[in-house]
């Protein structure tokens, strides 16, 4: 097992949704051999045309369908890291992570930018120059080893590179993607 991911997971995603105003949502993931995004493999996108309505505590059933459309064919998926949480309170209350985990079978890795008040269980990960802290929960893995991928992910920045980058994809579309849709990966 290699630590930095590459023989431990497999092809890595790091990926992000944003919901369009025209009432659908655009997908995007990084794609990587190693956990640390360090050797991006392709970026995608995929677009809905609809997605089911917010519902407090129901976050995920928006969330997923749209995941499900960029990650669909990507083959030897062993990780994805999402922006948000893992789960919301110490107990395990489910939040897109573990939703994630169990729609996907791999661990996934939650990592949010706020914090969220009852996921006080959540490994405060501080990067970059930056004094404010990133919030890591996982479902699939022990907290603690996710916090440590996070930390030595690539990027100078508070924010991983990787899920800065597919911030900027789900936002901008197909022109800010190198590859679009279902490319290899």
């Amino acid at each position: 097992m290699e630590t930095g991911g590459r023989a431990e997971f497999g092809v890595c995603a790091a990926a992000d949704v944003h919901y369009l105003r025209t009432g659908g949502a655009r997908a995007a993931a990084v794609l990587a051999a190693d956990a640390a995004f360090a050797h991006v493999l392709a970026e995608r996108t995929a677009v809905l045309p609809g997605v089911p309505p917010y519902r407090p505590g129901e976050f995920y059933r928006r969330e997923l369908p749209p995941l499900r459309a960029v990650l669909d064919d990507v083959s030897g998926l062993g990780l994805l890291v999402v922006d948000g949480y893992a789960d919301l309170d110490p107990s395990g209350r489910p939040g897109l992570g573990a939703h994630a985990h169990a729609e996907f079978g791999i661990p996934v890795i939650g990592v949010a930018k706020s914090r969220f008040r009852t996921a006080t269980h959540a490994v405060p990960v501080v990067r970059g120059s930056s004094a404010r802290p990133l919030f890591v929960t996982a479902a699939g893995m022990p907290r603690a080893h996710a916090a440590d991928l996070v930390r030595r992910m690539a990027g100078r920045h508070r924010l991983p590179d990787a899920l800065r980058r597919a911030d900027t994809l789900a936002r901008a579309g197909p022109a800010a993607a190198t590859m679009n849709g279902r490319g290899p990966a």
